[in-house]
C-alpha cells in the first residue's frame, strides 16, 4: 500500500491493491460472484426498464430514419426529376452509411466503452438528419443521408448494450418486448409521413424524423456504462458500482464476496505454467487479458478471434442470416412503394394488379409495417437476441457490428431489385427472389450451432 491519508475521499488506487490483493490471497476461503450472479439476485427492476426506455429510443430513432426510405425517394424524384436509378441510389447510400457505421461504432464500442458510442452516433444522426431537411439539391442530400447512415448504423450497440444489463433467465422476453420500440418507430414514420406529406413537404418530415435522436441526448448523462464491458477492461471497482446502483434502484442487495470476471478470453491467452506465474500479481495477469487482443492490432485481432475454431461456424452463418433478413426486410418496404407506382405502368404478372390512388401509398406503408412484416421483425428480433449471446464480452460489439455490416450489404443490393427489377416490369422475378434469400436464411438457422437459452453471457 502507497502512503495514502485516508480522508473523505478514498486513494483508488490503493483500493485497487486492495482488492486485487484480496482476489488473488483469499481466493481459496473469500466467496466471490459474477455480474450474471448479480443480475441473476437482482433480477429485472427500474434500473433495467430506464436502460431500456432510453435504448428503445435509440432503435425507435433506427427504425424511423430507415422507413423515411420509402417515401423520401418518390417525393424527391418528383421535386429534383431525378432519374429512377438516382432515385435507388439515395436508399442505398445511407444503407452504404449503415455499413461502415455498424463495422466502425462495433469496434468503438469494444474498444472505448457503449456509453461513447451511444454518445457520438446520437450526435451525428441528429445533426446531420435535420441538416438533410435543409438540402438545396440532389448531391447534398445524398451525401447528407450517407452519414445520417452512419449514424444509425449503431442501432446494434444500443441492443446489445440493453441486454447486458438482463439476467440470462428472461432476456428473450425482454428482447421481444425491446423489438416493440422498432415497430413503433416504422409505424411513427408511416404515420408521420402519411400527415406531414399530405400537408406539408419531405423537408418537414426529415425534420420531424429527427426528433427521437435529439431526445436521447438530455439523458446521457444518466446513462451508465456496461458492468460487462468494465469487467472485460478489468475496471472491476467501476463495475461493482454500477452493480450498487442498479441494486439501490432496483431495491436489492448485490450477493456477498468479490466481484470477479472469469472471462473467455483468460483460457485462450494462457500458454504455459510455471511456478514464477503463480508470484505474479493477479492484477498483472488481469492487464495481460485486457490487452490480449489489442496487442494484435485492434480490429484484424477480433476479426482473427471471431474466424477461430470455436467461433467460425456461428460467424459465417450469422453473417448470411443477417444479411438475409436485411436484404429481405428492407426489400419488402421498398418493394409496398414501388409496386403501387409500377402497376400504373407494367403489365403487372403478378396473379392480381394494384390499381391505387396516391394517397393510398401511405395506408398501405402504414398497415404493411402492423402486419406484412411482423415474420420479419420476429426473425430479426430473435437474431438480435442470439448474435449477442454467442459472442464473448470483448469482442461482441464488434462480432454483431460486422455481422450487422454484411447485414446492410443487403440493404444497399435490396433497391436495385425492388426498385430496379419493378421498373423494368419484372415483377414476379423481384417477389420470387425475395422468397428464395429468406427460404436459405431459414435452412442457415436450422444448422446453427449453439442454443444460448439461458445460458450466461461470456
Amino acid at each position: 500500500m502507497s502512503n495514502c491519508y485516508y480522508t473523505r475521499s478514498l486513494c483508488l488506487e490503493d483500493l485497487r491493491d486492495t482488492f486485487y490483493f484480496a482476489e488473488s490471497a483469499g481466493a481459496a476461503n473469500m466467496e466471490t460472484y459474477t455480474t450474471d450472479d448479480a443480475l441473476t439476485v437482482m433480477g429485472f427492476g427500474k434500473f433495467q426498464a430506464l436502460v431500456l426506455a432510453y435504448a428503445g429510443m435509440g432503435w425507435v430513432a433506427e427504425a424511423m430514419e430507415v422507413m423515411l426510405l420509402s417515401f423520401l425517394g418518390p417525393v424527391v424524384r418528383g421535386e429534383w426529376n431525378v432519374s429512377p436509378q438516382d432515385e435507388s441510389i439515395l436508399s442505398s447510400v445511407v444503407f452504404a452509411g449503415m455499413l461502415i457505421g455498424a463495422f466502425t461504432w462495433g469496434f468503438i464500442s469494444d474498444r472505448y466503452g457503449r456509453r461513447t458510442v451511444l454518445l457520438l452516433s446520437t450526435l451525428l444522426t441528429s445533426g446531420l438528419g435535420f441538416l438533410s431537411a435543409l438540402s438545396p439539391n440532389y448531391f447534398c442530400l445524398l451525401a447528407l443521408r450517407f452519414f445520417v447512415g452512419i449514424g444509425v448504423g449503431s442501432g446494434h450497440v444500443f441492443s446489445s448494450w440493453f441486454l447486458e444489463f438482463v439476467p440470462a433467465g428472461n432476456r428473450g422476453t425482454w428482447m421481444v418486448i425491446f423489438s416493440f420500440f422498432w415497430t413503433i418507430g416504422t409505424v411513427l414514420e408511416a404515420s408521420l409521413a402519411w400527415v406531414v406529406l399530405s400537408a406539408l413537404s419531405w423537408r418537414w418530415l426529415l425534420a420531424l424524423s429527427s426528433l427521437p435522436c435529439f431526445l436521447l441526448l438530455p439523458f446521457f448523462r444518466v446513462t451508465p456504462e456496461s458492468p460487462r464491458y468494465l469487467c472485460a477492461q478489468n475496471r472491476m471497482i467501476d463495475a461493482r458500482l454500477v452493480l450498487e446502483r442498479m441494486a439501490n434502484a432496483n431495491q436489492a442487495a448485490l450477493p456477498l464476496g468479490v466481484l470477479t470476471y472469469h472471462g473467455e478470453t483468460k483460457i485462450d491467452c494462457i500458454t504455459h505454467t510455471s511456478e514464477d506465474e503463480h508470484l505474479i500479481r493477479v492484477r498483472e495477469k488481469e492487464h495481460t487479458v485486457v490487452n490480449a487482443i489489442s496487442s494484435k492490432s485492434g480490429a484484424i485481432a477480433a476479426l482473427y478471434k471471431l474466424l477461430s475454431h470455436n467461433l467460425l461456424r456461428s460467424t459465417l452463418l450469422l453473417w448470411f442470416v443477417y444479411y438475409a433478413s436485411s436484404f429481405a426486410y428492407y426489400g419488402i418496404a421498398l418493394l409496398t412503394s414501388q409496386l403501387s407506382d409500377v402497376n400504373r405502368s407494367c403489365s403487372s404478372d403478378l396473379i392480381f394488379e394494384m390499381h391505387q390512388k396516391d394517397g393510398n401509398l401511405y395506408k398501405d406503408t402504414f398497415i404493411t409495417s402492423l402486419a406484412a412484416r411482423a415474420c420479419g421483425t420476429g426473425g430479426t428480433t430473435v437474431l438480435c437476441l442470439y448474435a449477442p449471446e454467442v459472442y464473448p464480452t470483448s469482442v461482441r460489439s464488434t462480432g454483431v457490428g460486422i455481422a450487422t455490416a454484411i447485414g446492410k450489404i443487403g440493404g444497399v443490393v435490396c433497391p436495385l431489385v425492388a426498385v430496379g427489377m419493378l421498373r423494368s416490369c419484372h415483377q414476379m422475378a423481384a417477389v420470387l427472389v425475395f422468397e428464395l434469400v429468406l427460404f436459405l436464411a431459414g435452412v442457415a438457422c436450422i444448422v446453427f450451432p449453439v442454443e444460448t437459452k439461458g445460458r450466461e453471457m461470456d
